[in-house]
């Protein structure tokens, strides 16, 4: 097998000289529109390009009803011919800041989808009156790269030919002015966040637990990442209970999967500032739901339940890119719910690793289970310094909180606060979600060590007492929760968004590690 790739994506760069010079070469310019006090303000090379090309720049404004809020694309009347690109376009960044920078950036992929050359004075540095600043920002021309290449993106077609009017834009040069580091750190979140998307959007005939592994441990020889792998034999022997019982109904056997980056120079494991950073990401590479089987409109976009894992493996890949200084060490729990005669049942008590047992109320909550026994191994073997666990856990977090942010939990305020500044830096949106003591005996049994699920029991806040059952893996150690089951998959494209897999988790723990 190969490892997936990230399929075709534009080549982002700041040109070699000013853009100026430029533009008469590419298929589609955008010059960029700003969203003023006094109305749209066009930047240098919108005003300069509009004389080259005798437009009333004004006019043209008033006519098309242009606001320069962000992402908003207005072509202006040009005919192509020799020297005069395809398309010219006005491109709205609103008010300049990040998310404005990440939002134009994705409306440009997608208008520019099937061309070969884009410029774009898109980040450059620019004043509220279109003349030239101090600097550009670095925090929106990571955003603006971003949004470049998460935008223009669309699930790769397998056994289809690819539509060539679909493809992201090959080549977008930049203004030449741009700090290359800012851009290079835009390039390598992207990426992540690509990566996590395309191993989502593999279809699960071919994505099983054993190939998902495969995968992961060709990419940790490419990304210079310690890696080691556990087959069933391994878990049966080392008493992984909840992944075989999970695992235990296909025909496709589980695997759990250790990764590790350490900073340059840094060799040594256990003690003191080298205890690790532990990011755990659910795999069920499908979900059929087992015994308590899915109706099938629940069922199909169940190939991107493994969606915490490939967000897990992309972070992991990115560290040496971006620098991450801390040991962090990533954990794949990968498994396929099925159905069959050696599906786990409701009524089983399962024993996790470790030796603590569970009562299984629900087969269609095995996400939990999974995530149990990798964090309690992590606790056991890796002492570490703090847990992240992201998972599609469950559907309550997406009734409460929508499509676009993921309920996070923890104990910790401080580690809180970090992961939400980190999801609001990167774009990609978390609520903080209380952990009510109240609800701690929803996760009683009478025969087992905790309760895997609630039952009709009055409690309901299922996506609370889905992180209480994992609090009680994480075994006191800083602690916290990710479920992105609303933002892991899109029925619609916005913004950097595609629909489909969003690769939602890879950039915001990122950001997080980043700045540890």
């Amino acid at each position: 097998m190969t490892a997936p790739t990230l399929s075709t994506v534009p080549d982002v760069r700041p040109a070699g000289t000013p853009l100026a010079g430029l533009w008469r070469s590419a298929q589609v310019v955008a010059l960029t529109l700003s969203r003023g006090s006094s109305g749209p303000e066009p930047g240098d090379l919108a005003r300069s390009v509009a004389a080259e090309l005798g437009l009333d720049l004004a006019a043209v404004l008033a006519a098309e009803k242009a606001t320069g809020r962000p992402g908003e694309v207005t072509r202006l009347p040009v005919a192509p011919g020799e020297g005069v690109p395809a398309r010219v376009v006005l491109l709205g960044v609103g008010a300049g800041t990040p998310q404005d920078a990440r939002r134009a950036g994705a409306a440009l992929a997608r208008a520019a989808r099937g061309r070969d050359r884009v410029v774009t004075d898109l980040a450059a540095p620019a004043g509220p009156d279109g003349t030239a600043a101090a600097g550009p920002d670095h925090a929106s021309v990571r955003a603006a790269v971003e949004g470049l290449l998460l935008g223009g993106w669309s699930p790769p077609a397998r056994g289809l030919k690819d539509r060539s009017d679909s493809r992201p834009a090959a080549e977008i040069l930049l203004d030449h002015d741009l700090p290359a580091d800012a851009v290079e750190r835009g390039r390598a979140h992207a990426a992540a966040t690509l990566r996590a998307r395309v191993l989502a959007a593999t279809p699960s005939d071919v994505k099983t637990p054993a190939w998902m592994a495969e995968a992961a441990r060709q990419v940790a020889e490419d990304a210079g990442l310690d890696v080691e792998i556990w087959d069933e034999r391994r878990l049966a022997a080392e008493g992984f209970g909840g992944l075989l019982a999970v695992g235990g109904g296909s025909a496709c056997t589980p695997r759990l999967v250790r990764l590790e980056h350490r900073p340059d120079g840094d060799r040594v494991r256990g003690t003191g500032s080298e205890r690790p950073v532990v990011l755990v990401g659910k795999g069920i590479t499908f979900d059929t739901g087992g015994l308590a089987i899915k109706p099938r409109e629940a069922m199909l976009p169940m190939r991107t339940d493994m969606s915490g894992a490939g967000a897990v493996l992309s972070v992991l890949a990115a560290c040496r890119a971006v620098g991450v200084r801390r040991r962090v060490v990533g954990l794949l729990p990968l498994a396929e719910n099925a159905v069959g005669g050696a599906s786990y049942r409701p009524g089983d008590v399962i024993r996790q690793y470790g030796g603590r047992t569970t009562e299984v109320v629900n087969t269609d909550a095995e996400g939990r289970v999974v995530l149990a026994d990798a964090m309690a191994w992590a606790v056991e073997h890796l002492d570490p310094d703090v847990v992240v666990d992201v998972a599609t856990l469950t559907g309550a977090a997406s009734l409460g909180l929508g499509r676009r942010h993921a309920a996070l939990y923890s104990p910790d305020d401080d580690l809180a606060a970090a992961l939400g500044a980190a999801a609001a830096a990167a774009g990609e949106q978390a609520w903080r979600m209380p952990l009510v003591e109240d609800y701690r005996p929803a996760i009683d049994s009478p025969v087992a060590d905790v309760r895997q699920a609630v039952t009709a029991s009055g409690f309901g806040a299922g996506s609370i007492t889905a992180a209480l059952f994992l609090r009680e893996f994480a075994g006191g150690r800083r602690w916290a929760h990710l479920d992105i089951a609303g933002p892991a998959r899109s029925d619609r494209e916005e913004h950097e968004v595609p629909k489909g897999p969003t690769g939602f988790g890879a950039r915001l723990l990122l950001r997080w590690l980043e700045q540890l």
